[in-house]
Parts: C-alpha cells; sequence; structure tokens
C-alpha cells in the first residue's frame, strides 16, 4: 500500500515535459509578439543573432535558477533565493521590490502589444488611430483587471489552450514563411554595427522573461535533482530557437522600410507575405488571446509577490490591505502599467523592462556564484551569468542613453521608488520596534 501511494503521489507531481511547458508558457507569452520590431528595426539582417546573444543571457541565467531550484525549493523563487543567500536588508529588499516592478512594466509592455495587434483588426488599422489603439491598450489593462476582481481563474483555466494555440501559430508562420525567405536579407551586409546587435539583444531581452517561473514550482516537481535542471535547459533551448526562427522569418520576408511601417505588429506583417490576409488575421488574433492572458497572469502574479514582500516587511503595511477583495499591488499593477502604455513607445517600455530583469537576474547568478559549494553549481558558469547580465545591463543603459532618454528616466524614477519605498518600510519597522521597547 505504500508503495502504491507513493507513486500515486508522484502521478500528480510535474514531470519535465511540464516544468519545461511552464516556463515555454512564461517566456513566449505576449513579448515575442510586442518586441520583434523592436528588435528588427535596431539589429536589421542580424535580428536572429540579437535573439541568440540574449538567449545565451537567459540560458546562463537558467543553469543558475536550476541549482538554486533544487537547493532551495520554495514558491518564492527569485525572492526566497535572494533573500535566503544575502540575507534581508536594504539592498535585497529593494532588488525584490524592483522584480515586482519588472512585473509592472511587462504588464505595460502586454498591454501596448495589445493595442496595437487588436488594432490591425479594425479598419485603418493600427496606424489609422492612434485613439482606437490607446482605447484599446486601456481594454487591454481594464478588462483583465476586472477578471482579477470577479474570478482570477477565469483565464488561468485556458491557458493551456491559449499557449497551445500560438505555438501552433509560430509554427505555421515558420513553415509557410521559411520558403518564402529572402536570404539576401539575412547576409552579413545587411547587418547593423555589432553594438547595434547586442543592444538589439538586450533590448527584447525581456521577451526570455518568464523561465524563472519554473523555480515557483519547484516544490510541485518529481524528482528535482533531475526534472529542474532538464525542465530549464528544455525550456530555453527550444525558445531561443523558436525565436531565431521567427526573426528570420521576420527579417527575411520584409523590407527595412515594411519593418519600420509595422514595427508594432511585423510579425503579422510577415505572415500575411506568405499566408496572405488569412495568415495576417490569424497572427493578429493569436497575438491578441496571447497577450491578454499574458497580462491577466501578470497582474495575479504581481498582486500576489507584492502582497508577499509586505507581509515580509519588504514593502509597506499597506500593501498587506485588501481593496475589494484584491491585494493593493493589483490596482497599484494595472494603474502603473497603463500609464506606461499610454506614455511610452513600445522600445522605452522594453528597455525598462529588460534592464530591470537583467538587473535581477545578475543578482540571482551572483547568488548561485555565493552558494556554489552548496548547491553543487559551476562557479564559473555562475560567475560568466552575472558579468553577462551586468555587462549586457551597461550595453543596454548605453543604447537607450543615447537614443531614449525617457526610458532612462522612468527606469530611474521606478528603481529609486523601489529603494525608497524599502528604505521607508524599515524605517518604520526600526521605529515601531524602537518604540515597543519602551
Amino acid at each position: 500500500m505504500q508503495e502504491s501511494a507513493e507513486a500515486a503521489t508522484n502521478r500528480t507531481k510535474i514531470g519535465v515535459a511540464g516544468a519545461a511547458a511552464i516556463g515555454i508558457g512564461g517566456m513566449v507569452g505576449g513579448g515575442i509578439f510586442a518586441v520583434l520590431g523592436v528588435a528588427a528595426t535596431k539589429a536589421g539582417g542580424a535580428t536572429p543573432i540579437a535573439f541568440i546573444v540574449g538567449g545565451i543571457v537567459a540560458a546562463l541565467t537558467a543553469t543558475s535558477y536550476s541549482r538554486l531550484s533544487v537547493a532551495y525549493p520554495s514558491a518564492g523563487g527569485t525572492v526566497a533565493f535572494v533573500d535566503r543567500i544575502f540575507g534581508i536588508g536594504e539592498l535585497t529588499g529593494s532588488l525584490n521590490v524592483a522584480l515586482w516592478v519588472g512585473y509592472v512594466a511587462t504588464t505595460a509592455l502586454y498591454a501596448s502589444a495589445f493595442g496595437n495587434y487588436t488594432a490591425t483588426l479594425f479598419p485603418g488599422g493600427a496606424s489609422g488611430s492612434p485613439f482606437l489603439v490607446t482605447a484599446l491598450v486601456v481594454t487591454g489593462i481594464a478588462g483583465p483587471w476586472a477578471i482579477n476582481l470577479l474570478n482570477a481563474a477565469l483565464i488561468a483555466r485556458t491557458e493551456s489552450w491559449i499557449v497551445a494555440f500560438k505555438l501552433i501559430i509560430l509554427a505555421i508562420v515558420i513553415g509557410a514563411g521559411v520558403p518564402a525567405v529572402n536570404t539576401a536579407k539575412l547576409d552579413p551586409g545587411a547587418w547593423k554595427p555589432p553594438s547595434a546587435i547586442i543592444g538589439a539583444g538586450m533590448l527584447i531581452f525581456v521577451a526570455y522573461e518568464g523561465f524563472e517561473l519554473i523555480a515557483n514550482a519547484s516544490t510541485e516537481v518529481h524528482n528535482p535533482r533531475r526534472t529542474l535542471p532538464r525542465a530549464f535547459g528544455a525550456a530555453t533551448g527550444v525558445v531561443i530557437c523558436l525565436y531565431v526562427l521567427v526573426a528570420g522569418v521576420v527579417v527575411g520576408s520584409l523590407s527595412a522600410a515594411e519593418i519600420l511601417r509595422s514595427a508594432e505588429f511585423s510579425l503579422a506583417q510577415a505572415a500575411s507575405v506568405s499566408l496572405g490576409s488569412v495568415g495576417f488575421k490569424l497572427v493578429a488574433v493569436s497575438a491578441m488571446l496571447a497577450t491578454l492572458s499574458a497580462i491577466n497572469a501578470t497582474l495575479y502574479g504581481a498582486a500576489r509577490l507584492s502582497f508577499t514582500l509586505a507581509t515580509e516587511g519588504e514593502l509597506p503595511p499597506r500593501f498587506e490591505q485588501l481593496k475589494w477583495t484584491q491585494p493593493v499591488g493589483l490596482h497599484i499593477t494595472a494603474g502603473t502599467g497603463l500609464a506606461m502604455a499610454v506614455l511610452l513607445p513600445l522600445a522605452s517600455i522594453s528597455a525598462v523592462a529588460s534592464a530591470i530583469f537583467l538587473l535581477v537576474f545578475a543578482v540571482v547568478n551572483a547568488a548561485a556564484f555565493r552558494a556554489a559549494a552548496d548547491i553543487g553549481a559551476n562557479r564559473l558558469l555562475a560567475a560568466t551569468g552575472a558579468l553577462a547580465c551586468a555587462g549586457s545591463l551597461g550595453v543596454l543603459l548605453l543604447q537607450t542613453g543615447k537614443n531614449d532618454p525617457a526610458a532612462i528616466a522612468t527606469l530611474a524614477i521606478l528603481l529609486l521608488a523601489a529603494l525608497g519605498s524599502e528604505h521607508l518600510t524599515l524605517k518604520h519597522l526600526r521605529t515601531h520596534r524602537a518604540s515597543g521597547k519602551h
């Protein structure tokens, strides 16, 4: 009886395929639909190379996550790793708050992509009516926000179907598009300078954000020591290949002028080359569903993260309060994300989100390096991952600083807000404890 009960328990746990699916679903959310045109305008024919550059950084970081997840299984994922290895303090607390801010930025990114792709289904398209795009951006956040108030699991129940649908659509686009690719457009002569290629890879790094969600499921997997490293490796490997192929189809199918004109919905435009208007609409609908589900999931996760940070004393106590039956963080995430989506262009939002996740991932790699002896990590790989993230962040900031000061200003404001909130929270706790002693 004991063996059969154990076998039944193991069957209910997540295997390699299931864990990898969590990472793939997290990465192939709305990101690729949002940032593909941004990368293509920056890197030209070397857009697939830009995705490889970003993928290498993601793969190195995924290796650190896999070791940390095996050694310290926790639903807290990133937050738990940082706090455990570096201790709870003002800097680590600020980093955890920055992670939440990163989810705010990705909410804005997905909402912007939702607005632009959905607008193409209306007469005049995305370029015909800026007001329409703005209205759809508002709808893209307001709808999932309302769903979270009523039934947060409503879209979550269909998430696996949405993931399968968008992967099928991407496979169709690749299959139909590869024969139509003009390889001359991918030749080194069509590449932008190396600095621009690397900068593009970092600008769209947010498209790889999501593999870390596997760590949050680490307590639910079967045989973690075997399952987690394989799941992280499979997820990042599959997504890198997928992104490179999709990027090749887009750049190889469209001229530079066409990419520039359709930067916000370039994947749909590329699909129309081989599949006509049907392909365009299929991709647009897929992007609409993918970004909508991504917004819903991000709002849900960000709200819970902010609530958890507040209970651990890393956000002000007000974040522990419920407003309309949901954590206050849900409403702040939705409101701030909406403001970013309306006020900032897509490239700026992508830069802000990518910079935040590169910063967070640099620290996670540093954590794996510091705890290498305890978690069985390769110190060289962990150090390389930390340096790759830090160096990539530097390149991104330099490139963005030259071309997009608004993005730098927004990033600075968000990070200062994270640091300030953590400082004030700890100051409040110290004052409260001191007064309690007297």
